[in-house]
């Protein structure tokens, strides 16, 4: 796996967030942090995606932020000269992966089923997101699927909370979970960065509880 991967494996958990506010990005990241990760996940699901990005890579270099629901070329460009580290897809698009391969950005595009392994795989990738996790079938299907591709790992997302990320974690081919329990938009639009530090910090436990120190 390249470094980030490496560090994100490190991790354990990538926090996935969905940012409406600027304003909301310096006091979010304050609080992973705090709360024991340095990372988070960044969706462009809002206009403010871009300018959290820089917020937060400005305000916090130690940070590993990427760039989450990715769907286009134009997209890539804005999140890497935002500040972004990766780039994290919810599908397999082609046209997407290949683009950050040539620019040599790290990415992991969605997969959900064998053939979009395949595809990831053909182009020497090492981790792969696994989308939407519980309702594609969760671990055992994440296990079916790991079984015939035995050079791959997954960061599941979707479904995954505090509840079932032991599982999870467990597997030694899954790289990081992908959650968003932990720093929930209600949460964020209510400046609950307190409650968010101690949910993430709750979150880091169970990551040593797994998997002990790394």
């Amino acid at each position: 796996m390249s470094e980030i991967l490496e560090q994100l494996a490190g991790y354990g958990v990538v926090p996935v967030v969905v940012i409406d506010r600027v304003e909301d990005a310096e006091p979010l990241a304050q609080a992973l942090v705090n709360g024991g990760l340095k990372c988070a996940e960044v969706t462009f699901r809002t206009a403010a995606a871009a300018d959290a990005i820089k917020i937060m890579t400005d305000k916090y270099p130690e940070m590993l932020v990427g760039a989450g629901t990715v769907l286009t070329t134009e997209q890539v460009d804005q999140a890497i000269a935002a500040g972004a580290k990766f780039i994290v897809s919810p599908g397999f698009d082609a046209e997407v992966v290949d683009y950050c391969l040539e620019k040599g950005y790290t990415v992991v595009p969605g997969v959900a089923t064998p053939s979009e392994a395949a595809q990831g795989i053909k182009r020497g990738l090492k981790v792969l997101k696994f989308f939407p996790a519980e309702q594609a079938g969760g671990l055992p299907m994440i296990k079916a699927m790991a079984a015939p591709y035995t050079g791959i790992k997954f960061m599941p997302t979707g479904g995954v909370n505090e509840k079932n990320m032991r599982d999870y974690l467990a597997y030694d081919r899954i790289a990081c979970c992908g959650g968003s329990w932990m720093v929930k938009g209600d949460l964020i639009k209510a400046g609950s960065f307190d409650k968010i530090e101690e949910m993430t910090r709750e979150a880091v436990n169970v990551v040593k509880e797994i998997r002990g120190d790394r």
